[in-house]
């Protein structure tokens, strides 16, 4: 059975850049719903849910309510754990990864905010490891992510929820702002890890 991860940090810790009510009710109320009914509908159907990408791997085949709650608990899990209220850089492997894909870290940046504002209505914008092992910026709709098989995109490192719950509370309709400002909360050293060794692919999730 999957269960909420804790946060790193109060829901404070996250201000100014994402209000403490906004967290509390994303972390407690949206994800704590994905898991309660991932969990209840792989009773329901019978359905082995021991490793969440193994669901991922065969998602075509498996009910709807299997491919949004797995989705939403899985995607929530990588967002929360790069988020972080410490000031962190891209290891050496991965800014250089970054500079030959797209120039420089400001450059990416620019790119994966074009990218998650042209997201139409909820979704999530992933920068992911590719299957030719390159850097891409890729979108998904809903709680869809880059590991469903009928996707297929990568390997996501790093995740930003443009899903309105994640940010109406402080900006209401201004997407570009939260967007900018998340920057400040993200904490490299974990994306850098995933760069390098894709952790929960050989872990239980």
């Amino acid at each position: 059975m999957f269960v909420l991860p804790e946060l790193k940090n109060p829901y404070t810790a996250y201000e100014p850049y994402i209000d403490a009510t906004t967290m509390e009710i994303h972390h407690q109320k949206h994800h704590a719903g994905y898991v309660k009914k991932l969990n209840q509908t792989c009773v329901d159907n019978e359905i082995d849910c021991d490793r969440i990408e193994d669901l991922f791997e065969k998602i075509s085949k498996l009910p709807n309510a299997i491919r949004n709650n797995a989705g939403g608990h899985y995607n929530h899990t990588i967002f929360w754990s790069i988020l972080n209220d410490i000031m962190a850089t891209p290891s050496p492997d991965l800014h250089n990864a970054l500079n030959e894909k797209f120039g420089n870290l400001e450059s990416f940046k620019s790119e994966f905010t074009k990218k998650a504002l042209g997201v139409f209505g909820s979704g999530w914008c992933w920068l992911v490891v590719n299957n030719e092992n390159q850097l891409e910026i890729v979108t998904t709709k809903n709680q869809d992510n880059p590991l469903m098989s009928d996707i297929n995109a990568g390997y996501p490192i790093l995740a930003i929820d443009v899903w309105e719950h994640a940010y109406y509370l402080k900006y209401q309709n201004k997407r570009v702002d939260y967007i900018n400002n998340i920057w400040a909360l993200i904490d490299w050293n974990v994306v850098s890890e995933r760069y390098a060794h894709k952790p929960e692919m050989n872990d239980l999730a």
